[in-house]
């Protein structure tokens, strides 16, 4: 019987163009970086980060740039595609990934009483802009080659029900997941592949700011004892995800939507039914 060769994602991931929105910081700064490790050329966004993502790019010259984008405003969205086609030409990987939580909404939207509407604006049609002109560079680009690749980052909260969670930040999540459906779908015959990602309790700014902060040590540990495994899920972690994601060896996956809580998507009560 002939022996399987073993996967090799760099062959696979070697001279892709990718764009990660959100890139600066978190999952997005992750894949960022392990996309690049992998051979890639990686433009990536940023909003208020501007001096880490400033940092990141100039470590990688030649191979990386930054773009300013506001997902809330769809000039800026075609700003920063058209930016992108400038630079870098045709676009292999798009990994959806920006988007704001409970607390860091606030970062974006200061009046209480839009906060909901934010989240709205941000996460569902934000994600759906960047998604409608990512395919449209997709799209237009000459038949033949590997198949490209829609990499969308939602959360287990769009996927399960946490009461306890703000109503408007899953609801925006469990667009990301249904446009992510759809789209498949759609191109279920088209050299474009559809994805999406749900990570649990990560250890980011966004998950931090959102839960954890207003704990005391205690309680936090108390916390992360509860979670599956009995800690965060590191950052890196969903990131390789998303690179093989965005290799060759992911097209058999088109339209699945990837729980990446370590168990929490399958087990809520973890959260919802302790004291």
């Amino acid at each position: 019987m002939p022996t399987a060769a073993p996967l090799d994602l760099v062959a696979s991931i070697r001279g892709r163009r990718a764009l990660v929105t959100g890139g600066s910081v978190g999952i997005g700064r992750n894949s960022v970086e392990s996309l690049l490790a992998h051979g890639a050329t990686v433009a990536f966004t940023y909003n208020r980060h501007v001096e880490e993502a400033r940092s990141l790019a100039a470590a990688h010259l030649g191979r990386a740039s930054c773009h300013f984008l506001d997902l809330r405003d769809p000039k800026s969205i075609v700003a920063c595609f058209d930016e992108f086609q400038h630079r870098w030409g045709q676009l292999d990987v798009l990994v959806n990934n920006a988007a704001v939580g409970t607390a860091t909404v606030a970062q974006y939207e200061p009046d209480p009483l839009q906060k909901d509407r934010a989240l709205f604006e941000i996460n569902a049609m934000g994600s759906f802009e960047v998604a409608q002109n990512g395919l449209r560079l997709m799209k237009a680009q000459a038949a033949g080659g590997p198949p490209r690749k829609l990499i969308n980052v939602s959360s287990v909260g769009g996927l399960q029900v946490f009461p306890s969670m703000r109503l408007a930040d899953n609801m925006s999540k469990a667009a990301i997941v249904y446009m992510t459906q759809q789209l498949a779908a759609e191109l279920v015959h088209e050299p474009i592949d559809v994805f999406g990602v749900c990570p649990g309790a990560t250890d980011t700014e966004m998950f931090r700011s959102s839960t954890l902060k207003g704990m005391n040590e205690k309680e936090q540990r108390r916390f992360c004892s509860r979670l599956p495994k009995g800690r965060l899920i590191r950052p890196e972690e969903v990131a390789e995800v998303v690179v093989f994601l965005a290799s060759g060896y992911s097209t058999v996956m088109h339209g699945s939507v990837l729980d990446l809580s370590m168990g929490l998507g399958v087990h809520p009560g973890l959260l919802t039914g302790a004291p």
